[in-house]
């Protein structure tokens, strides 16, 4: 879509200081989506040129400017499934990007799912240069909305190896077999045992559970809150609970085969 408010498109942090109108660009395949009409310049993170993924022996940094394809080559079965979730074209996957998808905070977006499930921990960056870390679990504060604030940008994701390297397991549910996410659930099992199980798609921001060990089918299904289910076109709150806690109990059995 044109958008025809605006005016300018320049660098991240060439375009002096932020003002009304303001608007950080990435990928765009969901800026570009539907009309913004409060947005005047843009200003492109890509032309910081951040490194994709780079990994440490502490795990992966993930740069907010990683396209969905880049993701998804990296390896990991997980990356896939969850790069596969966004059903979306080649074309669209060499564009969108991680940052995109997580500041979107779209309840079905699958890289808040993915990076939520891994603990991921997500670098904020003011104009001023100053940083803080916020997971991801509480970046997504709810349908559309996240924890940055005015001038503020997503910088990175850091997944820590202590996830990646855990077992996992993944469950995907939607209206129609080409359809939005209704309800996406991924447990993982930490090499001490650790069980964490994170709720997205179904609920209106990320909801992680964690225990010591796998737990029984009735302590995850306690834990799991009766609250905070979305309720839109894609699916209603008694169906998304219900899927959710079948994937759920079908995750516990799951892992604990496993232990």
């Amino acid at each position: 879509m044109d958008l025809n408010t605006i005016d300018e498109v320049a660098g991240a942090l060439d375009a002096g200081a932020w003002r009304p109108g303001d608007g950080w660009l990435a990928g765009g395949t969901y800026l570009f989506s539907e009309p913004q009409p409060h947005l005047r310049r843009l200003r492109d993170l890509t032309t910081l040129g951040w490194p994709s993924l780079t990994e440490t022996p502490d795990g992966l940094l993930i740069a907010a400017t990683c396209t969905i394809a880049e993701l998804d080559r990296y390896g990991p079965p997980l990356f896939g499934r969850c790069c596969d979730a966004f059903l979306a074209s080649f074309k669209i996957q060499h564009v969108a990007t991680v940052g995109g998808n997580l500041c979107a905070a779209l309840p079905a977006g699958p890289m808040t799912s993915l990076t939520a499930a891994l603990d991921g921990s997500c670098t904020v960056e003011s104009l001023s240069g100053e940083r803080r870390l916020v997971p991801v679990v509480d970046f997504v504060t709810g349908d559309g909305t996240t924890d940055l604030r005015p001038a503020e940008f997503l910088r990175s994701v850091f997944l820590p190896a202590s996830a990646l390297t855990a077992r996992s397991a993944f469950r995907r549910g939607s209206l129609h077999t080409l359809g939005r996410s209704a309800a996406l659930v991924i447990g993982r099992v930490d090499a001490d045992g650790t069980f964490v199980l994170t709720i997205t798609a179904s609920t209106r921001r990320p909801v992680q559970l964690r225990f010591a060990t796998v737990p029984s089918a009735a302590e995850l299904r306690a834990r799991i809150p009766e609250d905070r289910w979305l309720d839109d076109v894609h699916g209603r709150p008694a169906w998304r609970r219900h899927l959710t806690l079948r994937y759920a109990d079908e995750i516990r059995d799951e892992l604990a085969a496993g232990s």
